[in-house]
């Protein structure tokens, strides 16, 4: 196999050095010899890749999800209806390669070029049909995906994010417009119509879906075990892809009741006469719909705990600071990925506008929690958002294991 992570070097393999943004593969070279590479590709790796992805072309049907939010709630949603429907189907995103009883942690929400035609191959002789996949924008700009041609897009939304990387909300839009070069002649494009941006995105062959703007596809009577206004765009995203295979109202109509969500997706907790819920929303907008969300749960008092990532978008952090505050009765400001930034500086970038005292702060997110708990007294709800299904933190560099919900379990 070709291999561009040492790590997964086997005897026999061929490890292909390439450059990264963080990394350079050179530097591994030495590694990958120790564990047995036959071959070592240190020049015009990409090209390298790119000929073997040619000349060993996967025909698989793939639906790529695309949009600030909602990527992995829609992918996991289609994942289950099509298996439940009968059609085998695989998910490769954020919460991990899913298929059968298989469920994998993957390195990137979409990942390297050469994983993910593995991840492609290993779906077709699973005897998959289809493979349900989250595009990023950053996997858009890199190339990652640009060997792989998709029978459907669904586009969800546009809010801020990854400024870190794109700088500017422009170049963010482009890179996320990238996707339609890999949209087959036939292919179908599904645009959620009430998006701000979603004009840019009505390209070549497409469809609307929606609540509020008259769409080609609508929700109705809506009833559903799904919490939030936001799954309801979701659900209706999936259905419609369904629905453009030939599928109808009454085809799935018992099976929408019996879907989830993924790990860390307004993951409830029950506790005395309070509610825990772990959510991964780490973008202003999500952070505002998720607690929006609750706003409508009979409830006493909102408490939030929540960060944010260092080494990321600083321009959002006062953003989300002023938003958990407004929204919620009471914030605990903590850790969250802090990487190379000091945990104290990315909490005071988070308070530093704000006019309500309202908050704490505790660094370690595990007292954080454990306060948080302490805090729950009748009917109260307790938001642990920012980390969803991760288990774990990246200090520096380095990943230690940290799960909220588990830390939540072993505290009530």
């Amino acid at each position: 196999m070709l291999q561009t992570n040492s790590k997964k070097v086997k005897k026999g393999d061929i490890f292909i050095a390439l450059k990264g943004i963080n990394d350079d593969g050179h530097n591994y070279i030495e590694d990958a010899t120790k564990k047995g590479a036959s071959k070592i590709i240190s020049n015009n790796g990409e090209e390298y890749i790119n000929q073997y992805i040619k000349d060993n072309y996967i025909d698989i049907n793939i639906i790529g999800v695309t949009g600030t939010n909602g990527k992995t709630t829609t992918c996991y949603l289609i994942y289950q209806l099509l298996n439940k429907i009968g059609i085998k189907c695989a998910y490769i995103g954020t919460i991990g390669y899913i298929v059968d009883n298989i469920h994998e942690e993957l390195d990137n929400t979409t990942p390297s070029k050469l994983d993910t035609y593995y991840l492609l191959k290993r779906s077709k002789e699973l005897d998959c049909k289809y493979v349900v996949m989250e595009i990023s924008s950053q996997a858009l700009e890199q190339d990652r995906v640009d060997f792989i041609k998709l029978d459907y897009i669904i586009y969800t939304n546009i809010t801020r994010d990854h400024l870190d990387y794109h700088k500017t909300m422009n170049n963010y839009i482009k890179a996320k417009l990238k996707i339609f070069n890999l949209l087959k002649d036939n292919g179908v494009a599904l645009i959620n119509n009430d998006d701000k941006y979603s004009n840019l995105f009505k390209i070549n062959n497409y469809k609307t879906y929606g609540i509020i703007n008259k769409s080609d596809y609508m929700l109705d009577n809506y009833k559903y075990n799904l919490i939030g206004e936001f799954n309801k765009y979701n659900l209706l995203a999936s259905i419609s892809v369904l629905y453009n295979m030939g599928y109808t109202y009454n085809d799935l109509y018992n099976i929408v009741s019996t879907l989830k969500e993924p790990k860390g997706r307004m993951d409830l907790i029950e506790y005395n006469n309070n509610k825990i819920i772990v959510d991964y929303a780490h973008t202003p907008d999500a952070l505002e719909n998720v607690l929006n969300t609750v706003k409508n749960i009979k409830h006493n008092k909102i408490i939030t705990i929540i960060g944010c990532g260092g080494n990321r978008d600083k321009g959002k952090r006062k953003i989300m600071g002023k938003l958990s505050t407004r929204l919620s009765d009471y914030v605990i400001f903590t850790s969250d990925n802090p990487r190379y930034e000091d945990e104290l500086d990315i909490i005071n970038d988070m308070i530093s506008e704000l006019d309500i005292d309202n908050y704490e702060i505790e660094s370690n997110r595990e007292k954080a929690i454990k306060r948080g708990i302490q805090l729950l007294s009748n009917n109260d709800i307790l938001m642990v958002l920012g980390k969803g299904h991760e288990n774990y933190q990246i200090i520096k560099n380095k990943k230690i294991f940290f799960d909220d919900k588990q830390v939540i379990l072993d505290n009530i």
